[in-house]
């Protein structure tokens, strides 16, 4: 049976360049009224809408509103929080679905909507393809009885501090942590949840303006974290990207410290609590396989995409699951990625332990990656029948790395990108290897 592609949602929602389709208002307002025809033939109750700090943000709630309102759904307002607060307050508020405007680690010029059910888990395929289907029908707006009314939620976003304080409940003081909030949708919670906890805390990236968000600061640029940590000589360093589920760190040295190493940091600590395994991704670093082999837990890989995490956990059932980006997800605590609350988990190993980030995680050691973007003009669709030469230099270098290396191609889920990743022991061998081979895959494409 073939699986009918979708037009419009990817992996993480629907994500694109502002003012370009489908990120217009035009568009997003018949997906709001799409989205509420398909929820309330399912479930009752209002809808949330949470964004980060970009500056469409505005533009799109209004758009998103109107579309609810005129399908006859209510609608709640939370402003500026993370998603993970949009996915929390979901299932607290029993709302019968949250969405997120937000492009992530995107640049302010780009714009998404994310969608939660009302268990706070992203929607299903299936809803979504319901979804897209419903957007090919004509705009009915309800009768004027029967139009939404939408109202704010004003404590949003200590309702969403007050449970991220609980899910550990333990002492911060004398830990001393820079919080670099990308200029996105934590910078209001964040510093207050671990400054209310006890540490001292000292924040950068915490002054959005509706353009900066992920300029300069945050998980996908580091660099401003790791030189202030060493600056001000603080015991640890934590970015959020722009909506505030990823999390990377430094530790007291500078150096970075990815989702992977987060990932072993927690299940160094939590082992017996793991159902004998942790979900990883394709990307996720042999480094990270071996240590938890160590350890006598079994390591599954998923497709790339927080989704395949989750479907991933539910299928063996297991507790703890992420990306090297850093989303992470550990059900002990929370059944969503949130960066947050992976910090928590990190900061009280070093509390329960007196150790410091940079040993927590020196038990892991990282092999060499390196990756390679290409910008495709056309769908990927890799395999040996459509570039048999392509699948024959794969396989040669895969015989080079042997079995203590790998070769990744894969499609980006939120950009026109091929993603090309080589990892092995020896570095200089795995950047020739990548060189090699994204020059063999630009010629086969671009011939």
């Amino acid at each position: 049976m073939q699986v009918k592609k979708r037009k419009y949602f990817n992996t993480d929602g629907i994500r694109g360049r502002v003012g370009e389709k489908p990120i217009t208002p035009d568009f997003i307002m018949k997906l709001g009224w799409a989205i509420g025809k398909v929820l309330q033939e399912k479930a009752s109750g209002p809808i949330l809408i949470g964004k980060d700090t970009r500056v469409s943000g505005y533009m799109f709630e209004s758009a998103l509103e109107a579309g609810l309102s005129a399908a006859g759904v209510d609608i709640r307002l939370l402003g500026p929080v993370p998603t993970p607060a949009v996915a929390y307050l979901t299932r607290n508020t029993h709302a019968q679905a949250g969405i997120v405007i937000s492009a992530s680690h995107n640049p302010h010029f780009d714009n998404g909507i994310k969608i939660f059910s009302v268990n706070g888990r992203k929607l299903p395929d299936s809803i979504e393809m319901q979804i897209e289907e419903k957007l090919t029908e004509p705009f009915e707006v309800v009768d004027s009885s029967k139009l939404g009314k939408a109202r704010r939620i004003m404590d949003a976003p200590r309702r969403y501090i007050e449970f991220c304080k609980s899910r550990i409940d333990f002492d911060l003081s004398g830990i001393h942590i820079i919080v670099d909030c990308a200029n996105g949708a934590a910078y209001k919670v964040a510093p207050k949840v671990f400054e209310e906890l006890g540490a001292t805390v000292e924040t950068i990236g915490a002054e959005p303006d509706g353009f900066n968000i992920n300029h300069g600061y945050g998980a996908t640029m580091p660099q401003n974290l790791q030189k202030t940590v060493k600056k001000r000589k603080a015991d640890i360093g934590i970015a959020f990207d722009g909506d505030g589920d990823r999390l990377i760190m430094v530790d007291h040295k500078g150096n970075l410290v990815d989702g992977d190493e987060t990932i072993y940091i927690m299940a160094k600590e939590q082992k017996e609590s793991l159902n004998g395994g942790v979900v990883g991704t394709q990307m996720s670093n042999m480094g990270l396989e071996l240590a938890l082999k160590k350890m006598g837990l079994e390591f599954h890989r998923a497709k790339v995409g927080d989704r395949y995490v989750m479907e991933l956990l539910d299928e063996k059932e297991l507790i703890l699951g992420g990306e090297p980006s850093g989303h992470i997800v550990n059900r002990n605590f929370f059944d969503a990625g949130d960066g947050i609350i992976s910090a928590l988990q990190v900061l009280w190993a070093m509390k329960r332990t007196g150790d410091s980030l940079h040993g927590l995680k020196s038990g892991m050691k990282k092999y060499p990656q390196r990756l390679s973007n290409i910008k495709l003009q056309e769908p990927w669709n890799m395999n040996g029948r459509e570039y048999p030469e392509l699948d024959k230099v794969v396989k040669s270098i895969e015989a080079q790395l042997g079995e203590k290396g790998r070769v990744l191609l894969r499609p980006s889920g939120t950009e026109p990108l091929l993603r090309i990743m080589v990892e092995g022991r020896n570095v200089s061998q795995v950047e020739l290897l990548l060189q090699t081979l994204t020059e063999r895959v630009e010629n086969t494409l671009f011939k």
